[in-house]
């Protein structure tokens, strides 16, 4: 699902970025000029359900404050952004979360990620931590963190606003961007790079599953990784038809 304003991307385009790595995809933002568009430190809670690709749907947190967000219900004072956005992400869109990189409360917990599944988001990601990381462990939804922790959001967070330009992991996200995951982590796609860099990536893939096969036999990389022109000639002959 595209914002309104944004062409929508081809369904074709999501799909070979997700059969990239997220190693792969960095070398080719890397070619294009992005030096670091990984999130590093923020890991999948379940390895067996973390590939993922979709679209930004960012949400951003500010500290909290004791006026504007009570300890007795932390929710009367009308700041439920947080809620807003499980029920208007739609499908293979992925909530991004800035929480500053603090861990020390959580972004969001099992019950909202599961509404969110419900709502057929491709994922959740925060550079913050997660709640109830046994159960999320446990769910088929690609969901990704620095650290699990008990300690409830409103704690320490305010929802400030969805939708809007933000920062995860040290990287810059915009609503609409890419997201793609794999059990490495994750990285951002620039929208407008995604169809430049989807079949780029696919024939990358392709090429260094034969690299790996030629090292894996004992050869040296001198001539083979990177691949010089009679590798590269052996490769064409080499692939299937």
């Amino acid at each position: 699902m595209s914002d309104p304003g944004q062409a929508p991307l081809d369904p074709e385009v999501l799909q070979a970025l997700r059969q990239a790595s997220t190693a792969t995809l960095a070398t080719q933002l890397y070619r294009r000029g992005l030096r670091q568009p990984f999130l590093v430190g923020v890991k999948p809670v379940n390895p067996a359900a973390a590939s993922f690709a979709g679209e930004a749907f960012t949400m951003r947190f500010i500290p909290s404050r004791e006026d504007v967000d009570p300890m007795d219900n932390p929710y009367r004072t009308g700041n439920v952004l947080q809620w807003e956005a499980m029920e208007r992400v739609g499908p293979g869109q992925v909530i991004v979360v800035d929480s500053r990189e603090d861990i020390r409360a959580a972004s969001a917990g099992d019950i909202l990620l599961s509404r969110a599944m419900y709502r057929g988001a491709a994922g959740f990601v925060t550079d913050g931590a997660l709640r109830d990381g046994h159960a999320l462990a446990a769910m088929a939804f690609p969901a990704y963190a620095r650290a699990v922790t008990a300690t409830t959001r409103p704690a320490f967070f305010h929802v400030a606003e969805l939708q809007v330009p933000i920062g995860c992991a040290g990287v810059a996200v915009y609503p609409g961007d890419v997201l793609v995951g794999d059990p490495d982590g994750v990285i951002v796609v620039p929208r407008a790079l995604a169809p430049v860099i989807a079949v780029p990536a696919r024939e990358q893939e392709r090429l260094e599953a034969y690299l790996h096969t030629r090292i894996q036999r004992g050869e040296p990389l001198w001539g083979v990784y990177p691949p010089d022109e009679n590798t590269l000639a052996d490769y064409r002959a080499w692939q299937p038809e």
